[in-house]
């Protein structure tokens, strides 16, 4: 007998191929079939199987449960959070008001379009026509749902494809004069834009197109918090020593509210990379920087944030204390280091095109490593 793992998992199997309104049993091996491919981590190709069950059984539990525990691992649960953002969604409504004011007859591309707000935001403020594209299926075919429950669908059209490989007049009738986007994480590059706005002004925007954010720039500071070295260091802890779990941690940033971890200040804050999104590329960059430390203590981490200029004096970010959705990024150094007023802390900072790293020399350790981990740094 072949079992579920050893046959194609775009196969349900000879007993479902007639479809789910068959027997019992053609039923089952649909609901098996898209068990399988969700515990294969295929979790699109799993909402699919659950969704053929659902077109001719719309009230069956197990598909309706198998298929949001397959979207829920595909849809980030931040969409929400995001949605809420009250004056991150003003902002960006104002900047929209105003880029299509200036010329209504742009062609406005929206790349990473999720709810289709920002979207159908353009279309209200005059737009005659919009392209929103997403990456995730999911998502986009509730895009689709959603503008057409807000009367949008003659304005705004959702393709469902990341933009990278999009292209005119496949999918756009001409080069936008408006690009939209807000792929970004508290981090600013984690989602990609640099790459993405790059892509889009090679192949998918008019030469003299507006770029929504038009510029982007990484804050960052010298922090002491015991709280937040603890979320990325153990050592003996109830009788054992832990410490080779280090070897586990994260070399590179996690988000964090920093205001709800007890901490001090250790510098005041540095501009690292400053992007104009016009002109800029996914290259890696690396800068070095000094910073003179403003109290003595103990370096834990260095915590960084955005500014992101979406129109001039239109600006959107996610400093520490800022009632915003996005959290700081946080990177734990791999040992602690202590500092002084005068003794400039050598700050080197780098990116590869989507995330930021940094590493830091000082004259003196702490005496709390964190096993043996060392950044590796690349030119």
């Amino acid at each position: 007998m072949t079992s579920t793992h050893d046959r194609d998992p775009a196969d349900p199997g000879p007993a479902a191929r007639t479809g789910p309104e068959g027997t019992g049993l053609e039923l089952g091996a649909f609901l098996d079939w898209g068990r399988d491919l969700h515990h294969q981590g295929r979790y699109e190709d799993a909402v699919k199987a659950f969704e053929l069950i659902l077109g001719v059984d719309r009230g069956n539990e197990e598909a309706l449960i198998g298929r949001n525990r397959a979207v829920r691992r595909a849809v980030p649960r931040w969409h929400w959070e995001m949605l809420h953002d009250e004056e991150r969604a003003e902002l960006y409504d104002r900047a929209i008001r105003q880029a299509v004011a200036a010329d209504p007859d742009a062609l406005v591309l929206d790349i990473g379009a999720g709810s289709g707000l920002l979207a159908m935001m353009a279309a209200r403020a005059g737009a005659r026509q919009v392209v929103a594209c997403e990456g995730q299926p999911s998502v986009a075919e509730t895009t689709a749902r959603v503008v057409r429950a807000a009367g949008y669908n003659d304005a705004v059209t959702v393709v469902s494809k990341m933009s990278t490989r999009m292209s005119v007049p496949a999918d756009l009738p001409r080069r936008a004069g408006l690009l939209v986007t807000e792929i970004v994480d508290c981090g600013l590059l984690g989602e990609g834009i640099l790459g993405t706005i790059a892509h889009a002004r090679e192949h998918l925007l008019a030469p003299d197109a507006t770029i929504m954010p038009s510029r982007g720039r990484i804050v960052a500071q010298l922090v002491e918090s015991d709280a937040l070295h603890r979320k990325n260091h153990v050592g003996k802890l109830y009788g054992f020593d832990l410490a080779p779990f280090n070897r586990l941690s994260t070399l590179e940033y996690f988000d964090s509210r920093l205001h709800r971890h007890e901490h001090r200040v250790l510098s005041e804050p540095v501009t690292v990379f400053d992007f104009d999104f016009r002109t800029a590329d996914a290259r890696p960059q690396r800068t070095e920087l000094r910073i003179r430390p403003t109290a003595p203590g103990r370096l834990h981490a260095v915590v960084f944030w955005f500014e992101m200029e979406l129109l001039p004096g239109i600006t959107v970010g996610n400093p520490p204390g800022h009632d915003s959705h996005w959290k700081q990024a946080i990177q734990c150094l791999p040992a602690v280091q202590r500092v002084q007023p005068g003794e400039p802390v050598v700050l080197d900072a780098m990116h590869d095109g989507e995330c930021v790293r940094f590493k830091v020399a000082t004259g003196e350790p702490a005496g709390e490593p964190i096993d043996d981990l060392v950044f590796e740094v690349v030119s």
